[in-house]
């Protein structure tokens, strides 16, 4: 059987194929119009916004962290300094399993448990940062061994960060303080007050003393550096640089020899010691005993360290000078001795027989003097030099308790001095106001007269009662109390040493004045309560004993320190200044439960006095007696 020829019709084919190629052409025509459109678009109308991008991808901006302010003593004694240590840094979000690389990176350099803990506070505290470190202080023999296993480990590395020291540990830890990690609170703040460009770069901040309050100071100006990045971003090359500014030094009007004698006068007490110029209101020393070594905070305090300074009974992070409050008790006596003079409640002259007791009228109660059977016939002059209590139930009840109030108040008493580090209390100067707005009670005729002996509701810091003495040795004349001398830049050019500042006049009759301060340097003398401590000197000086009680005795009981706890006896306080005709240093001395003023505190200030005026040094081993 013949098959069907079929016939191709050619003409159709070529005209559907060229049709086909048409179509074909116009598609490639248009994607690669689509494609030139692009291509157009990127580099002729968005040329710049992506070499901006891509310049970012090759250059990055570094800040250039300045060099701390140094801190030095009157004399030219460092006492906080810095130096460079590599510390090793993870950044928490490029590593997954945290614990699994912390396990093998012990393995190439001592990571101890405590390193952990102190990683692990961090981290919680520090959201905001991109690397925290896990070990500071690394040897060369532990960087180099870490960079040679260092790709084994991405998302961490090695930085060298300029760190704080202070070669005198303990000895200025209240004054100075320390610098800490910046806080993400930190960085809150720092954003408020626009500073946080700034502090870019910057792992450290002021926390206390010195270091705080002088912190914008101290801290320099950042710097910031150009350079150009390879494609794993590591630097290849400075493009260009605008160098930090160190913070400026502070040369403060501390000196470290004083400092060093009332250390020492101390011997085993605890207390405090404030010490001043009352030409100028520099500080000349300022103990808070015992203290704490300042570099334990720099890099974040161990666990094991912060419980045993948190939880001594010693309490040696507290700042017995600056914010430790005690009942003032005789050293408040001087300046009731003025109020009653100056408001015309007592004469020079006016005396009675001490029978050694005071009881208001109508009262069986009785106020009891230190002295069973009383100091015989007292006159103001006496009541000073002897500490006759009795005098100054007398004087409070005269008085009132307005009166004392308000003219004592401008003693500094119940109120900051405004020095220059924070933390400051005020203290408490009572009042009827007072004491409705605190116990929701009316003011009683037995608290003024508690409150006439420095007792009672009465607190003051030792630096309020250096404060106080300071302007009765200056005649009324007060100087705010400050550490900084003068301020240094970092090309050694003085920037400012103005610091003195008078802060007000008390006007006083003279002729009481030095009534006063007759009787004051007479407590020094034979027959005073601190003719021990003045005995034999080889200058003069004026001062007050005080005893401040710390737990109340019932009455018709006696004080017996030898049946009471060592931590429930008195403390013992003397507030002085020396010489007495041109007075250039004011004193107060605390001692912790020391018990008399006399036998304890003032002792101790004469030792301080000694090496202030002689040069004698107290024996380091000696106990203040």
């Amino acid at each position: 059987m013949n098959k069907a020829v079929e016939l191709r019709d050619h003409i159709r084919e070529i005209r559907n194929f060229r049709i086909r190629l048409i179509i074909s052409a116009i598609g490639v025509v248009i994607l690669f119009g689509l494609l030139f459109s692009r291509f157009f678009y990127l580099q002729v109308v968005q040329v710049e916004h992506y070499t901006t991008l891509a310049e970012a991808n090759r250059i990055a901006i570094q800040p250039l962290t300045p060099n701390r302010g140094l801190i030095f003593d009157r004399n030219g004694e460092i006492l906080a300094q810095n130096y460079t240590a590599y510390t090793l840094e993870i950044v928490p979000d490029q590593v997954k399993d945290l614990e699994a690389v912390l396990d093998e990176l012990a393995t190439i350099v001592e990571i101890s448990a405590e390193d952990r803990r102190r990683f692990a506070k961090l981290k919680r505290e520090n959201t905001r940062f991109k690397s925290l470190p896990i070990r500071t202080r690394l040897t060369d023999f532990e960087v180099a061994r870490f960079a040679e296993n260092q790709y084994r480990f991405p998302g961490i590395e090695i930085k060298a960060h300029p760190l704080r020291h202070y070669p005198k540990g303990e000895l200025f830890s209240h004054v100075i303080g320390y610098i800490g990690r910046i806080s993400d609170k930190d960085l809150e703040q720092l954003e408020a007050d626009k500073r946080l460009k700034n502090y870019r770069g910057s792992t450290h901040i002021g926390r206390t003393g010195i270091e705080k309050s002088y912190e914008s100071v101290l801290h320099g100006q950042t710097g910031f550096e150009q350079v150009e990045t390879d494609a794993i971003g590591r630097s290849v090359r400075s493009l260009s640089r605008t160098p930090p500014i160190a913070g400026n030094d502070l040369i403060l009007s501390l000196d470290i020899g004083l400092q060093q004698a009332a250390v020492q006068a101390f011997g085993d007490y605890r207390g405090a010691l404030v010490a001043l110029d009352p030409t100028n209101g520099e500080i000349l020393a300022f103990v808070s005993k015992p203290g704490f070594d300042p570099n334990l905070f720099v890099e974040g305090i161990d666990h094991l360290n912060w419980r045993l300074l948190n939880e001594s009974i010693d309490r040696p992070l507290n700042n017995r000078a600056l914010r430790g409050v005690y009942p003032p008790g005789s050293v408040f006596k001087p300046f009731m001795a003025l109020a009653g003079l100056e408001l015309g409640k007592r004469t020079p002259n006016y005396g009675f027989s001490d029978p050694g007791f005071f009881s208001l009228p109508g009262s069986s109660h009785r106020f009891r003097d230190w002295k069973p059977g009383g100091h015989g016939w007292v006159d103001l002059h006496k009541s000073l030099v002897v500490s006759c209590d009795t005098y100054y139930y007398r004087l409070a009840h005269d008085l009132g308790i307005t009166n004392i109030h308000d003219f004592i108040g401008k003693f500094g008493f119940g109120q900051e001095t405004g020095i220059d580090i924070p933390g400051e209390v005020t203290g408490l100067l009572p009042s009827p106001e007072w004491k409705r707005r605190r116990f929701n009670q009316n003011w009683l005729p037995g608290d003024t007269i508690s409150v006439g002996i420095g007792q009672g509701f009465n607190l003051a810091t030792p630096l309020q009662l250096t404060f106080g003495m300071m302007l009765l040795a200056n005649d009324g004349k007060a100087y705010r109390p400050h550490f900084v001398k003068r301020q240094i830049d970092h090309y050694k050019n003085l920037v400012e040493e103005d610091f003195v500042e008078e802060v007000y006049r008390l006007e006083l009759k003279q002729e009481y004045l030095d009534y006063v301060k007759q009787a004051l340097a007479d407590v020094t003398r034979p027959g005073g309560t601190a003719s021990r401590a003045g005995a034999n000197t080889a200058y003069t000086f004026a001062g007050k004993t005080g005893t401040s009680q710390v737990i109340n005795i019932k009455q018709g009981e006696r004080y017996n320190a030898h049946k009471v706890d060592e931590r429930h006896r008195d403390h013992a306080l003397f507030s002085a200044f020396a010489p007495v005709e041109t007075p250039e240093i004011v004193l107060t001395v605390l001692v912790e439960n020391g018990g008399s003023g006399g036998s304890t505190a003032a002792p101790i200030a004469r030792k301080v006095l000694d090496y202030f005026f002689l040069g004698k040094m107290p024996e380091s081993d000696e106990k203040a007696e």
